[in-house]
Order: C-alpha cells, then sequence, then structure tokens
C-alpha cells in the first residue's frame, strides 16, 4: 500500500458499519506449511495449518473446506513501533510431542523486543481450534506494548461474500464471522479492550495499526465481503498469558457455543486429550514403525501427516495436501488448491501406512475407494473428499493403483482372505475398465497428455495380474485368464510403444536407445510415432510443442519398481543415462529430478509464482522413486544415501515439499537453491514414498513391487504370441507370427480374410465375463506384406458393420506396432 493511499483513509470510525466494502479481492495464503494437525476421533472436524508462525488456513466441518486465511498478532507501542508475527519475527516450530501434531511456536521479534510462545491445536471435544498464548517482553514493560490479534475468514472456500460482526454470546465477548450456513467465533480467555470488523483494503485494522500504531478505527459489522476480525487484547491484566479459542459451526451461535464450551473446559484440558488420542493411534503399530535406517528420522512426523490429511465425514478420504500450491498468488477462483482426492496420491499414502503397520487405516481407503468408483469402474481424475468429481479428466493409474493397494493388503495381511474377497467387485470393475480402454492413458500421472506412458502403462499391467490372482480365488478364473492374456500382449508390446532408437540422442549420448516419456498412441502414414508432436503443457506457445522421442522422464523406473524390468536392463540404464543427464540436479544434501524436460510447472525465473506458465523444479519424492530403483539394483549403500537426502529437504518442522528450488536463491521471494519452492508442502504423496522407502530399506527389498509380474515377466520370461485390435484402439500392423485378437463389446462374428478375401472365415467372438467379447484369429502363418482384412456382423440387431477393417503383417525386425485410437 502506498503512502498516498494511506493518508487517504478514513482515521475515526467507531462503533457502525465498516467502510471500504467490498474489499479488495480476496487471496489465500503460503504454502509454505510448517505444521498441520487435527485431534483424531469425531467429535472435532477441525484442521489446521502454520506458517511463518502464525496460523494459516483452518479447515472446517469438512477436509476439503477452508474457513480461514489466516490469523496472527500484531505488537504496537501505540506511538511508532508496528511488528507482525508473520513478517518481524523468526519463528521455530517444535512439536509437542514425537508424532503429535500439536505445536510450539516461539516467535522473536527481529528488534528483540519480544517474544512470542504459543500452542497450537484443536480440542478435541468440539469443533473449536485453541492457541495458548505468552507474551514476553525483552525491552521495556509490559504496559508499553499493544497486542492485537487479526483473523482473516474465507469461509468455505471463498474470501468474498463473508460477514463479519462483534457480539456478546453468554457472558463472552466474541468476534463473529459467517457466509452461508458456515461460521466461526472468536472468544478471549482475558477480556478484549477493543474489537473491530472491516473490509480488508484501505480502511482495515491492519492499515489502522501501521498508520496510527494503534485501533483508532472500530467499526461494528462488514457485510458481504473480503473480510478481517481484529480486537485489541489486554496483556496487563493477563500478565501476558492468555487463550484464543476460535469455534466454528453452521451458523454464530453453534460457532460462539463451540468456542464457549472449549473456553470453560480450559486449554489444558483439550491438550491432555489431543496428545492422549495421538498416543493411542501410535501404540496399536509402533512396534511395526520400521525407522532405523538413518539419523533423520521424519518416520513419526511423515505418520501424523498422512493421518492428519484423512476426512472424518468419508473416512478413509486422504486429500492431496492442507494447502494451496503459490497460494498467495491464488483468490477465490481457485476452490481447492490441493484439498481433493486424487486416487494415486491416496493409494501411496495408504500403502505407506500399510508399510508402518497401520492396517487399519489403509483398509479404510480401501473402503473409500469401494464408495467413490465410478459406475464404468473408473476413478475420477480428483474429487472433494464426499466423492463428487472435481477435474474430471482420466489417468489409468488412477484406476490401476487401487487394483494394486487391494493386492498389498492381502500381502500384507491386513484383512483375511474372506475379507479381500468382499472387494473383488471392486477390483473386477477397474480390471474391466482397464481391459476396455488401456493401456493408451487420456492423462498420464502427472495430469498432462495422452498416449503410452511407462509409469502408466506398468501400472496397468501389474494391476491386470493381480486382479487376476483375485480371480482365481473368487472362482472367476476365465476371467483371470483373460487378465493375464491382456497383461501379457502389453508387456510384449512396451518396447514397440515407448523405446526409441535410432535418435540424435542416441547418437549424443552414446545409447542404443531409450524409454521415451510420452508417445502419442495416433500415428500419421507411415511415420514413426517418436516424430509425433507432444504438447508440453505449463509453457510459453513458442515451447509448447515437442517431439516424442525428444522427452524423457524418471518414469521409465516405473518399469522396474512394478517389475517387468530388471534393474540391470541395458535399455533401462540407457535410459538412466539421460535421466541423469537431462533431468538431475545437485543440490548441497544431494541429487534430485525433474519430472520431464521442458516441465512447465513452477516458479518463473525471476521467481515468481506459477501463473499457468512457468519453469519446472524438481521433485523430493523423485528422490524416493530413485532410492527405489538403486535397491532393486542391489546398491543398498546408494539407497541410503539417498534416504537421507530426501530427509534433507524437509523444511526445519520435518515436513516434504512438492517441489525443490533449482536455480540460485532469490531471498525476497524466499527461494533457496535446495529448498522448498513454493509448491505444496507438505505433500502428502512425498511422505508416503518416504515411509515406504524407510520399510524396502529395513526389509532390503523393495516394498510394494508386485510379485506377480516378477514371476512371470523377469523368472518365466513369459511373452505374449497375441496382438489386440479394438474400436478404441484400432491395429494397423502387427508382426507375423501372431494371433490377432479382435474385441468388442457386444457379442460378435468377425468376417475376415489373409488373402484379399479370395478366401473368407467366420469367428464367433465370445465372452469373457468384463463386458468384452473376443475372438482370437489363427493369423500365425500369414506371410509378411499380407493384409488381414475383417468387418462385424452383429448378431444383436441382424446387421452388417458396413466398413472394412485391415492389419498390416509386418517383418518382426522392422515392426514398429501401428495403432489409431477412437472409435
Amino acid at each position: 500500500m502506498t503512502t498516498e493511499t494511506l493518508e487517504h483513509a478514513p482515521r475515526h470510525l467507531i462503533n457502525h458499519t465498516a467502510a471500504g466494502g467490498p474489499g479488495v479481492p480476496a487471496r489465500w495464503t503460503s504454502s509454505a506449511k510448517t505444521g498441520v494437525g487435527t485431534a483424531l476421533g469425531h467429535n472435532s472436524h477441525v484442521w489446521f495449518t502454520l506458517s511463518h508462525g502464525i496460523l494459516n488456513e483452518v479447515f472446517h466441518p469438512h477436509i476439503d473446506k477452508a474457513c480461514i486465511r489466516d490469523m496472527g498478532l500484531i505488537i504496537t507501542d501505540a506511538v511508532d513501533f508496528f511488528s507482525e508475527e508473520k513478517r518481524n519475527t523468526d519463528s521455530e516450530v517444535h512439536w509437542l510431542a514425537e508424532g503429535v501434531p500439536a505445536f510450539r511456536l516461539i516467535n522473536t521479534c527481529h528488534q528483540r523486543r519480544y517474544r512470542i510462545e504459543k500452542q497450537i491445536l484443536t480440542d478435541p471435544h468440539r469443533n473449536t481450534l485453541l492457541q495458548n498464548v505468552r507474551f514476553i517482553c525483552e525491552q521495556g514493560a509490559l504496559s508499553h506494548y499493544h497486542v492485537y490479534v487479526l483473523l482473516a475468514p474465507h469461509l468455505g472456500n471463498q474470501g468474498g461474500g463473508n460477514s463479519a460482526w462483534v457480539q456478546d454470546f453468554e457472558g463472552y465477548s466474541m468476534l463473529v464471522a459467517q457466509r452461508q450456513n458456515s461460521a466461526l467465533a472468536m472468544a478471549c480467555s482475558v477480556p478484549w479492550l477493543k474489537r473491530s470488523a472491516s473490509y480488508v483494503g484501505p480502511s482495515d485494522g491492519w492499515h489502522d495499526l501501521k498508520i496510527n500504531k494503534q485501533m483508532t478505527w472500530q467499526c461494528n459489522r462488514a457485510e458481504n465481503g473480503n473480510v478481517e476480525l481484529m480486537a485489541e487484547i489486554d496483556i496487563v491484566k493477563s500478565h501476558g498469558d492468555f487463550t484464543l479459542a476460535i469455534g466454528f459451526g453452521k451458523d454464530s451461535q453453534d460457532a460462539a457455543r463451540n468456542a464457549k464450551g472449549s473456553m470453560h473446559d480450559g486449554f489444558e484440558h483439550a491438550k491432555r486429550d489431543y496428545l492422549a488420542g495421538w498416543h493411542q493411534w501410535r501404540q496399536q503399530f509402533i512396534k511395526d514403525n520400521h525407522s532405523h535406517v538413518s539419523p533423520g528420522d521424519l518416520s513419526a512426523i511423515s505418520l501424523a501427516v498422512l493421518r492428519t490429511h484423512e476426512s472424518k465425514d468419508t473416512p478413509g478420504g486422504f486429500i492431496a495436501s492442507l494447502s494451496i500450491p503459490w497460494g498467495a498468488s491464488k483468490g477465490d477462483a481457485d476452490l481447492a488448491g490441493y484439498h481433493l482426492v486424487w486416487s494415486r496420491d491416496m493409494v501411496e499414502a495408504a500403502g505407506a501406512l500399510l508399510a508402518a503397520g497401520a492396517h487399519q487405516d489403509a483398509c479404510r481407503a480401501l473402503r473409500y475407494l469401494q464408495t467413490t468408483q465410478q459406475p464404468d469402474g473408473h476413478w475420477p481424475q480428483n474429487m472433494w473428499a464426499d466423492g463428487s468429481p472435481y477435474w474430471t479428466g482420466i489417468q489409468m493409474d488412477e484406476t490401476a493403483l487401487p487394483i494394486l493397494l487391494v493386492d498389498l493388503v492381502r500381502r500384507e495381511k491386513a484383512l483375511t482372505e474372506q475379507e479381500v474377497i468382499r472387494f473383488w467387485p471392486m477390483v473386477r470393475l477397474a480390471a474391466s475398465y482397464l481391459a476396455r480402454n488401456g493401456p493408451v492413458s487420456p492423462q498420464d500421472r502427472w495430469e498432462e497428455d495422452p498416449g503410452y506412458s511407462p509409469f502408466t502403462v506398468a501400472a496397468q499391467i501389474a494391476a491386470l495380474l493381480a486382479a487376476a490372482d483375485l480371480a482365481d480365488i473368487s472362482h472367476e478364473e476365465p476371467v483371470g485368464k483373460y487378465l493375464r492374456e491382456t497383461a501379457d500382449v502389453w508387456n510384449t508390446s512396451i518396447d514397440r510403444w515407448m523405446y526409441v532408437t535410432g535418435t540424435d540422442w542416441c547418437r549424443k549420448f552414446n545409447v542404443e536407445g531409450y524409454y521415451a516419456r510420452i508417445v502419442p498412441s495416433e500415428i500419421g502414414l507411415r511415420a514413426s510415432r517418436f516424430q509425433e508432436n507432444v504438447h508440453v503443457k505449463n509453457v510459453p506457445t513458442a515451447e509448447d510443442t515437442l517431439a516424442a522421442g525428444h522427452m524423457v522422464s524418471p518414469d521409465a523406473l516405473a518399469l522396474v519398481r512394478f517389475g517387468l524390468r530388471t534393474a540391470n536392463d541395458p535399455r533401462i540404464l540407457a535410459t538412466l543415462k539421460l535421466i541423469d543427464s537431462l533431468l538431475k540436479v545437485d543440490t548441497p544434501s544431494g541429487p534430485v529430478w525433474h519430472r520431464y524436460n521442458n516441465d512447465g510447472y513452477g516458479e518463473h525465473e525471476d521467481g515468481a509464482p506459477f501463473d499457468g506458465t512457468g519453469i519446472g523444479r524438481v521433485w523430493p519424492l523423485l528422490t524416493g522413486e530413485r532410492a527405489h530403483y538403486e535397491l532393486a539394483a542391489g546398491q543398498i549403500d546408494k539407497a541410503r544415501r539417498l534416504l537421507v537426502t530426501l530427509e534433507s529437504f524437509a523444511n526445519k518442522s520435518g515436513l516434504i515439499p512438492e517441489q525443490i528450488w533449482d536455480s540460485p536463491d532469490i531471498l525476497g521471494r524466499e527461494l533457496r537453491f535446495g529448498r522448498p519452492s513454493g509448491s505444496a508442502m507438505p505433500l502428502l504423496w512425498a511422505h508416503g514414498e518416504y515411509l515406504k522407502l524407510r520399510r524396502s530399506l529395513h526389509d532390503r527389498r523393495v516394498f510394494d513391487m508386485p510379485p506377480h509380474t516378477v514371476e512371470r515377466y523377469l523368472i518365466k520370461k513369459t511373452i505374449s504370441r497375441r496382438t489386440i485390435w479394438r474400436f478404441n484402439q484400432k491395429l494397423c500392423a502387427m508382426p507375423a507370427g501372431k494371433i490377432l485378437r479382435i474385441e468388442t463389446g457386444v457379442p460378435a462374428i468377425i468376417h475376415w480374410s489373409a488373402d484379399g478375401w479370395n478366401t473368407v472365415q467366420d469367428s464367433a467372438t465370445h465372452d469373457t465375463g468384463l463386458a468384452i467379447h473376443i475372438a482370437d484369429l489363427p493369423t500365425q502363418s500369414v506371410p509378411e506384406a499380407n493384409q488381414i482384412k475383417f468387418t462385424f456382423y452383429w448378431p444383436h440387431t441382424g446387421n452388417w458393420e458396413g466398413t472394412d477393417f485391415s492389419v498390416q503383417v509386418e517383418p518382426v525386425s522392422s515392426h514398429r506396432l501401428s495403432v489409431v485410437s477412437g472409435s
């Protein structure tokens, strides 16, 4: 705010409705969280976050509904001193107990004039957040200072449309805000000296203190806008010690009653029961905690982070992060941030809970997946905690990974065999969706491009084999047989789809070939799919196109993680050479990797927040994935060093970020090389990968590597005799010596010829039991250069398809399997 603006702000607004409505456009706040927490149990539906020494977003009544932007203290001397906790102090964050997300904050004034010590937690008995505060003078007497609390309501995920006012409730002086059916009420254990509600902008309480160093503008009410609440606390009467309670509810009375109830019980009562609840949860599995690998153990913190991110209304629903990436640059248009469930991130978290021995918690995730699966078998790209889809894209790995979670639960014996079988209908539906629509994915795991992606394809193959095992124990052996055959076809085709040779990169890096990051499924006539362009997201238009053969990603390591390729496979080693040359960044703590070359999801070069374009930064979780690869390769010492590196990327309170800043320091934007960037922190997925890595190191094997793929493809070296043609994946060419399998959605008779219709055969489809009908055409002896031509007769309608289709038979040595997607 400029000096001119401050000088023209109103100066004596007392006891009336605030001016300046509806306020400036609302913004969220920093994503660099230093703490997240909630009480366990079902009596308190409040979650909180911390950053820069103060309270940040608080969520109620659901884990995906923010109610507060932030709340902090401002200190003045009523003359010439103005100091904010979040900007003008050095902050320390301490966990109140190991693995318990309750916090003690120590904020020391830069000028060493005061110190603030706070304990923050939620009341486990009601919907209230509590701060126990001690204000300590470092210079001068207590009476020389004025302490104000400033709270920014953002009820229902919106900064606009809030109303705020001051009121008394059953003997308590309150500051209240409401938007629709969500309300908050703040009370203090000592008297307020002054209270006010205002619109955020030139006439708000912050500007009043900045200009006048004391509250001179007092307003009773500010309606329907971006509002704030401010009050002065009587620190002299309280000797600097006081408790702030923010109650939440469906209306102001409900919220005020919660605040009052917590005040009556007292902070120590809430603290005792909060700690006890978390200790009780940890004792259920602490004996199984695999945490004796490195000195910088983040296991207890990571477990608390995972458990904190679980929904209470819909148990088992774990959101990705209690933060909004680059939140200070985002407004009301960004409703959700990362306060959403991605089935991929959630499965990673559930797997980590299994790895730590928290079996009941992981099984809740399975039950949540049961209730949120779509009728056709897939899960949405992401969803609100109640299961309502938010973004509607489709990522095939998000349907594959839940199947693998069921298998992991089974292998860890977290459920009995009979209990596992209860999930067969969910698995069956998901496997059917994969078989009908995979392996091409409309989006890769980074939510960007369609095509063949190593991670997504590998996850689907592993999931089909896991589903096949479950089909067998559910007495549906024909279904299991079909799923294995499909997995075999896809695994045998991986190199044709994604392994590129003969490029300029092969010559530059002296390799025979490498796995590409994403390869389009549609190709032009006689064109190589690796020459097809990929649309690169999140970058300026001039940079948004790359040939598929010029994109690599650590995603290729999923071929090892999911048991499809050995760690020392020459194709994997060659790909690693490119990954490390193009994507690795060496930080003072150790190496970390980009998601792929030319990634745009990150801050701009000058550190400005991502705004739809940017420069992709490096991801700590990829260091965890690389450590898992090194363990699979037998390099346990390398894997341990990478574990230590991953731990070092956490902030001082142990939270692991989504991304790390990989450029020179920009201190004005709080960006330091090798330290967290402005993206999400904590990231549930990163903490999950960390916990699984600790378990893997403890066991000296990759914890979540599926045994089915290892047995079938690395030991037995199964190779499929088939190729597959579907209407949504029309095969244009196939290698000689293969069986051509035709798949349809309804019964059909395949009318076909391998010699230009000189001779004709009819092959009827049969039902696999998964809404897929198949016919295997005996094409093994069809000569090279011939075409297999076919059309369809549909018995259920008595109609012919009316179009002929063809598949070219090519020499095995020169074959690059061509596919056209679509109907």
